[in-house]
């Protein structure tokens, strides 16, 4: 009596060792986004319960937020920052009317990239002063250029020219 052992090709055996693998894989993947979503639903539930909510910022420092549901995100702007003041040969016809029809007032700034409303803080100059964007620079202006509105023409000069980062506060 003979007895016969049949062996298995190796690019077979490889073949099988491949779909048992993708299996495994897809298991885990499967199971790795169901307990993801069990621990983002207990989150969730603490959040409603008054735990602090935090929000990271540029994936490096983590800040408290009151409403969770519209979490502030900052992008930071390396820009130039020179001043303006509310005389003819540097504005309009209309000096003390802001390009979005609003009164200048301390905390205005000028620019052309940012849309009207927008807020921004300019940290290494005036810490957690919030401006907001209500007035355009001559077209010639680089996007990256910021006028801060000033009462008077040589409280603007004095500010002179600055490049630093400013902060754009988004809701």
């Amino acid at each position: 009596m003979e007895i016969y052992i049949e062996k298995e090709e190796p690019y077979l055996r490889a073949k099988k060792l491949f779909a048992i693998s993708v299996i495994v894989l897809f298991v885990l993947i499967v199971l790795g986004t169901i307990a993801y979503k069990i621990i983002l639903a207990d989150s969730e539930k603490e959040s409603n319960t008054g735990y602090v909510n935090l929000v990271a910022i540029e994936g490096n420092s983590l800040v408290a937020i009151s409403n969770p549901a519209e979490p502030i995100r900052i992008k930071k702007v390396k820009v130039i920052i020179t001043g303006y003041s509310s005389t003819t040969w540097q504005t309009d016809d209309t000096p003390f009317i802001t390009a979005s029809g609003k009164c200048v007032k301390d905390g205005i700034i000028a620019n052309n990239m940012l849309p009207f409303g927008t807020r921004v803080r300019i940290p290494e100059l005036y810490g957690d002063k919030i401006f907001v964007v209500e007035d355009r620079m001559n077209p010639k202006k680089s996007y990256y250029h910021v006028d801060v509105w000033f009462e008077n023409y040589s409280q603007a000069k004095n500010f002179g020219a600055k490049t630093t980062y400013i902060e754009v506060l988004e809701s």
